[in-house]
């Protein structure tokens, strides 16, 4: 949470009896919830006490949780009071409040008696990390109650009563349905993972807001080894601080009756798992780069998930193969020369125009987002060339990242194998370059 974040607390000594639940609050049984999509993960617009917001949609996360506001926000949360909080990462549990009996809007899914909880941590920035705004997870309540259907291809939510005719007939048509359990309001899975030449039947988390393939936790099962070809690797960041693990390849892995034949799968380290209770007989978890390949359809209260292959069923497992994590961080004013030429009345803006007639040569000032290293892997490509964390990146392959975004430079970065890398950057106040190629060595 960033220190900017402004919140009201009001103590109400006069409690309600009514349940937290989300409602859709139409007369057509269900709700369409557009969302953005970035590095596989799900942003949704969420408005709490009358305050505009975007949050993480997360089946990996109970409680819904708010870490961040910008500076001009203010939110009204009720009923407060102070706690503990655990999660991934190696750090101890930190300080958080549980507030009841705000009204939660996404569209029209409405719950007028949501709990929130709110995290004090200045530490934990999402944001930079996917380079939008982001002020809080939506967990298990959103789906616990409801027909979910996302929908990857056309980056949209669908929210539907059971009693909705149309959802129920579809699934059963088109839909490959797949068991699960519900334990602790999240769900899971039973899925087959190919390690050598032995097929384990593995308990997983069905977690969205994991931006990965699979995630295997070595410390809770024997049958699964740690490939000899694997990689070190920071995997993200956690309530309780950072996350690392290795990164390998397995045989095949086996979801919505497909079977991921060499996939990706992240070992995290037991340290980073040390506040994280576990149910009985998981061994890991289900992420979004396998997930994200289908249209998928959660319905909680008949224990089930449905899936239908969608155009990225085929993609191979890249990962990032320059070693670098690049972090959005913040924006600056930057100056650009526009050619505006009037043609049929109406005004033609063209940036960088080379063709430049001085009479139309106007100046704009726009605020363009500033990107540095977060982190560089030991041993890599990356780190063998020079780069360090805290670098200012100025160009990647000579396009100024002032016009990309998280998504293209992570995209860009695990494209393909031998691909030529030439980043400039900025270190203490001066330009360097440097170059060198994408090495696939898991």
């Amino acid at each position: 949470m960033r220190a900017k974040l402004l919140l009201f607390f009001l103590l109400l000594s006069v409690h309600g009896f009514s349940q937290s639940e989300f409602k859709i609050n139409n007369l057509k049984n269900k709700v369409v919830i557009p969302f953005k999509l970035i590095n596989n993960l799900i942003f949704i617009p969420v408005t709490i006490n009358g305050e505009e917001l975007t949050f993480l949609l997360d089946t990996g996360v109970e409680q819904t949780i708010l870490f961040s506001l910008d500076e001009k926000d203010e939110v009204k949360l009720f009923e407060v009071e102070k706690l503990k909080l655990r999660g991934l990462g190696s750090k101890e549990a930190i300080d958080s409040y549980k507030s009841s009996g705000n009204k939660v809007e996404i569209k029209d899914f409405v719950d007028y008696k949501h709990e929130i909880y709110v995290v004090l941590d200045q530490e934990f920035n999402f944001s930079s990390h996917v380079g939008i705004p982001v002020n809080g997870i939506m967990g298990s309540n959103f789906f616990k109650k409801h027909i979910v259907e996302i929908n990857y291809d056309k980056k949209r939510l669908t929210v539907y009563d059971h009693n909705h005719i149309k959802i129920n007939s579809l699934l059963q048509k088109k839909f490959v349905r797949e068991p699960i359990t519900i334990e602790d309001n999240k769900p899971y899975c039973v899925l087959n993972i190919k390690a050598g030449e032995q097929t384990v039947p593995s308990k997983l988390l069905i977690d969205t807001g994991n931006s990965d393939a699979v995630w295997v936790f070595l410390n809770r099962t024997d049958k699964i080894k740690l490939p000899e070809k694997n990689i070190q690797d920071y995997l993200g960041r956690g309530f309780s601080g950072n996350v690392y693990g290795k990164r390998a390849r397995l045989s095949s892995f086996e979801f919505g009756n497909k079977t991921f034949n060499n996939p990706l799968i992240t070992f995290p380290d037991s340290t980073s798992l040390k506040s994280v209770n576990f149910v009985p007989n998981r061994v890991g978890s289900l992420g979004s780069e396998i997930i994200s390949r289908f249209t998928v359809v959660f319905d909680y209260v008949n224990n089930a998930v449905y899936t239908k292959p969608n155009k990225k069923i085929a993609d191979p497992f890249h990962f990032n193969m320059s070693g670098i994590e690049v972090e959005h961080a913040g924006l600056e004013w930057v100056t650009e020369a526009v050619d505006e030429r009037t043609v049929g009345g109406i005004k033609i803006y063209t940036d960088n125009t080379q063709n430049r007639i001085q009479n139309s040569l106007k100046i704009h000032f726009t605020l363009k987002p500033v990107f540095k290293i977060a982190s560089v892997r030991a041993g890599s490509e990356s780190e063998k060339a020079g780069l360090k964390v805290g670098d200012k990146i100025i160009r990647i392959n000579r396009q100024t990242t002032h016009w990309l975004s998280i998504q293209s430079i992570n995209e860009l970065l695990k494209s393909e194998e031998g691909k030529a890398i030439e980043i400039e950057i900025e270190r203490n106040g001066k330009p360097f370059k440097f170059k060198f190629q994408l090495k696939n060595i898991i």
